[in-house]
């Protein structure tokens, strides 16, 4: 699963390591459901970050889903009505800097930040689609990241976790042309020994802190 993550990065930034010819700053220390939050899709040749909702409603719903599919499972993609019409044409990359997982402790939950050292922004999968209520004429535009099972860094504290792209993978994502078994293969659980974890303040239990102070690290009390 895939419950909080993190983004703060330059425009420049953005605009370098994902090919975009705009962006802005962002800066999410604690992205949540239900946010307006960055994703990258491509629109011919060029590729465009937009803000959607995390929380996916499909376009064929009767009502708005609001927060339920935040996250896919990448084994049952073609199965799942919702995800399964948005293979083919809306594939998405969420940008990131680090996703929270939490450890279960007698005292609570203590969340920990998963990043990759060598690339300090990376990419997780995703999927978008648009829904237009049929009471405001609202157009929702969200978005819900794939998940896959964790490596063995990632399992202590959950059995799933994003699926992170290699950079090398991200064109192909994208590439609405691409066969879809190729596809599908990218979705795969990050290499353990690419990663590493440190802890992070109880601040991030709570949606509304969201600045640097959360991630001041706080290690739970041994067992």
């Amino acid at each position: 699963m895939c419950g909080r993550y993190m983004l703060v990065e330059s425009s420049e930034g953005l605009r370098q390591r994902f090919h975009l010819q705009e962006a802005p700053a962002v800066a999410r220390y604690n992205a949540a459901p239900l946010q307006a939050l960055p994703i990258i899709r491509q629109e011919g040749r060029e590729r465009r970050l937009e803000f959607f909702r995390w929380g996916l409603t499909p376009a064929w719903a009767a009502e708005d889903f609001g927060g339920r599919l935040i996250n896919a499972r990448a084994e049952t993609l073609r199965e799942r009505p919702s995800f399964r019409h948005l293979l083919h044409r809306r594939r998405c990359l969420i940008p990131a800097n680090a996703f929270y997982e939490w450890l279960k402790h007698p005292q609570g939950r203590f969340p920990f930040r998963f990043f990759l050292p060598e690339h300090p922004l990376f990419a997780m999968a995703g999927l978008w689609d648009e829904w237009l209520s049929p009471i405001t004429g609202e157009l929702v535009r969200s978005f819900t990241i794939i998940t896959v099972a964790a490596n063995a860094l990632v399992a202590r504290f959950h059995d799933r976790m994003p699926a992170l792209l290699p950079k090398e993978a991200e064109s192909l994502w994208l590439d609405e042309d691409a066969p879809l078994h190729e596809v599908l293969s990218l979705l795969q659980p990050y290499p353990a020994e690419a990663m590493a974890y440190a802890p992070v303040s109880r601040r991030l239990n709570t949606p509304r802190h969201d600045d640097a102070s959360v991630l001041i690290p706080e290690e739970p009390p041994p067992l």
